[in-house]
């Protein structure tokens, strides 16, 4: 009877043991899945990172070497892209310059309203307890964001073709941009995250100066 209990019960173990093998198998890929969709694929060592923004009024692709930045709205963002570090042609719309991609780094490619586009080096941030607020000035004036209210310096004193950063608290924050005294533009209330870079990007000329917030879009948060 021992004998006869245990061979009839061996097919059942064995396909409970195959059904939890296939189970963990489903829940690992899922797993992976999931991972795939938040991070990416993880780029080598030594990889590039860029991006496009598209300041003009029409959408805009581009592309870098053999990466493609496509259907970039106006004043929106692609998410960062990977290649080898090295030289290569970019091509934004129907222009074309040369760029040089140091490895480990990380570039914005700007797609500027009747002018050449422009390489931008964005240097990483990894305080993962602090939030980081960057002014990437384009423009021929000096800058500083200050507190809506025009009391409290944020980033102080950004030359034009310079950037500038503090790292904060992430709370949402209300704020305003100046040249001096003047205030330029009250800008749009931004959302900063623990371990989140927001930059703001300003182009334009004196007079006529356009800042917007740049973050990576929402489907790659």
């Amino acid at each position: 009877m021992k004998s006869t209990t245990t061979r009839s019960l061996r097919p059942t173990a064995l396909a409970a043991t195959g059904a939890l093998l296939l189970a963990g198998l489903f829940t690992w890929q899922a797993q992976a899945a999931s991972d795939a969709a938040l991070y990416g694929p993880t780029a080598p060592k030594g990889s590039a990172f860029v991006r496009l923004y598209n300041a003009s009024n029409q959408e805009v692709s581009a592309n870098v070497g053999n990466t493609k930045l496509d259907d970039v709205g106006p004043l929106g963002s692609s998410d960062f892209s990977f290649l080898p570090g090295g030289s290569y042609s970019a091509q934004v719309g129907s222009q074309r310059v040369p760029v040089k991609l140091g490895p480990d780094r990380y570039y914005t490619l700007v797609n500027l309203p009747g002018a050449q586009p422009q390489l931008v080096e964005e240097p990483p941030f990894k305080n993962k307890q602090k939030a980081l607020l960057r002014v990437q000035n384009l423009s021929d004036t000096p800058l500083t964001l200050k507190t809506a209210d025009g009391k409290t310096p944020v980033v102080e004193n950004v030359a034009p073709q310079g950037h500038g950063d503090r790292e904060i608290n992430p709370v949402k924050v209300d704020l305003a941009l100046f040249a001096g005294d003047q205030k330029v533009s009250d800008l749009k209330p931004v959302a900063l995250a623990r371990g989140e870079a927001v930059c703001l990007y300003v182009t334009g000329s004196a007079g006529k100066l356009a800042p917007v917030w740049v973050k990576r879009p929402a489907s790659a948060n």
